[in-house]
C-alpha cells in the first residue's frame, strides 16, 4: 500500500469523525495518546534516522502529526489506535489490542468496547447499531408486518423471520444439533435444544432461584409465586396456571384419551398418566419413601404413602370434618353422607 493511499484513507476517516462529540473517556484516552505521541517524535540532537523509521520529510508522517494536532485542538474524536505502519496494513484497538486492515474496521470494533449504540427505539429505549435494526425492531410497536407467507398468509417483521417460517412448509430443516443430530427449521429452536447437552438454564426465578431452560417454562412457575391462573376452563370455568393442564383437564369434558397402552389398549387423558400405567407392566417403581425405602410408580402414591409417617391428613369431610390422607378416601367417605341424605 503507497503512503499516498494510507493519506487519503486516513483524511477520510478524520473528516468523518471531526463532526463526532467526543464522550470524557474518549477525550482522556486522546490527551493519553497525544503525550505518548509528542513523547515519541522526540529525537537526540544530530541523530541519524534508522533504518525503518519515517523521516521529517516523509509526507504521510507530516499529516498524521498535523491531523492528531487538529484534532485534538478542535475536540474531535481521533482514531483509538496506535499510528498504522506503512507498507502494513495494521490499524490496533488500544484496548483489546487487536489488529483490523481499515480504519473504518477499526470504527466498527470499536464500538464494541465504548458501546456506540447510536439508534435508540423512542417507545422502548432499546438501542441498537444500525437505523436498519431499529426499523426491524419499531415494527414489534407499529405491528407492521410487511412479509406474508404465500402458503398460509401468516405475516412476518422481517425478510429473515419469514424466510424461517417458509421452511416449516418446504420442511427444509437446515440447523443440525452436531450432539445427536436432530434437526430443525429455526435456529432458536436449535438454540433451545442444545441446552439440554449443555445444562445451560439461563431464566432464573428472581423469588426462589430456580433456573430454566425457556424462558416459558420461567413465567409458568412464577405464577406459583403469584397465584396467578390464566387459563380457565370454558366448562366449569376452573383455572390453571399453565395451558397444557387447561388442555388435559378439558379433555375430562371432551372424554378425548389419546394416549393408549401398548400392551391392553387402555387409553388416557395425559401422557404423564400412561407413563405412570406402563409401570404396572414394567414393574418399575422410581420413587422411594425415605423412611421406610417403600418404592412406588409415581410421586402422587409417594406422597400419599409419606402421610402416614407424617400423620398428615389435608382433606376434610364438610359434613362431619372428619379428615383423610388422600382425596380418594375423602371421595369414598362422603358417599356415606349421600346415600344417608337420599334415603
Amino acid at each position: 500500500m503507497s503512503a499516498g493511499i494510507i493519506y487519503e484513507e486516513s483524511v477520510s476517516y478524520v473528516e468523518e469523525n471531526l463532526m463526532k462529540p467526543l464522550s470524557v473517556k474518549q477525550e482522556e484516552i486522546i490527551k493519553d495518546e497525544t503525550l505518548d505521541f509528542q513523547e515519541n517524535q522526540k529525537e537526540p540532537e544530530n541523530s541519524e534516522p534508522s533504518h525503518g523509521s519515517v523521516e521529517k520529510n516523509d509526507p504521510y508522517s507530516d499529516m498524521v502529526r498535523s491531523v492528531f494536532t487538529n484534532s485534538v485542538s478542535c475536540g474531535s474524536e481521533l482514531p483509538r489506535t496506535h499510528t498504522a505502519h506503512i507498507g502494513r496494513k495494521t490499524f490496533q484497538c488500544t484496548e483489546s489490542e487487536k489488529c483490523l486492515g481499515t480504519n473504518a474496521g477499526l470504527g466498527i470494533h470499536r464500538s464494541v468496547h465504548i458501546e456506540e449504540n447510536m439508534f435508540a427505539c423512542s417507545e422502548c429505549g432499546k438501542c441498537f447499531r444500525s437505523k436498519g435494526n431499529l426499523t426491524v425492531h419499531e415494527r414489534i410497536h407499529t405491528g407492521e408486518q410487511q412479509f406474508s407467507c404465500s402458503e398460509c398468509g401468516k405475516c412476518f417483521i422481517s425478510k429473515n423471520k419469514l424466510t424461517e417460517h417458509e421452511s416449516i412448509h418446504t420442511g427444509e430443516k437446515l440447523f443440525a444439533c452436531s450432539e445427536c443430530v436432530r434437526c430443525f427449521s429455526l435456529k432458536g429452536n436449535l438454540t433451545k435444544h442444545e441446552r439440554i447437552h449443555t445444562g445451560e438454564k439461563p431464566f432464573a426465578c428472581p423469588e426462589c432461584g430456580k433456573c430454566f431452560r425457556l424462558k416459558l417454562n420461567l413465567a409458568e412457575h412464577e405464577r406459583i409465586h403469584t397465584g396467578e391462573k390464566p387459563f380457565a376452563c370454558s366448562g366449569c370455568a376452573k383455572c390453571f396456571s399453565k395451558k397444557g393442564n387447561l388442555t388435559v383437564h378439558e379433555r375430562i369434558h371432551t372424554g378425548e384419551k389419546p394416549f393408549a397402552c401398548s400392551e391392553y389398549e387402555k387409553c388416557f387423558i395425559s401422557k404423564g398418566d400412561l407413563t405412570v400405567h406402563e409401570r404396572i407392566h414394567t414393574g418399575e417403581k422410581p420413587f422411594a419413601c425415605s423412611e421406610c425405602e417403600k418404592c412406588f410408580i409415581s410421586k402422587g402414591k409417594l406422597t400419599e404413602h409419606e402421610r402416614i409417617h407424617t400423620g398428615e391428613k389435608p382433606f376434610a369431610c364438610s359434613e362431619c370434618e372428619k379428615c383423610f390422607r388422600s382425596k380418594r378416601d375423602l371421595t369414598k367417605h362422603e358417599r356415606i353422607h349421600s346415600s344417608i341424605h337420599s334415603h
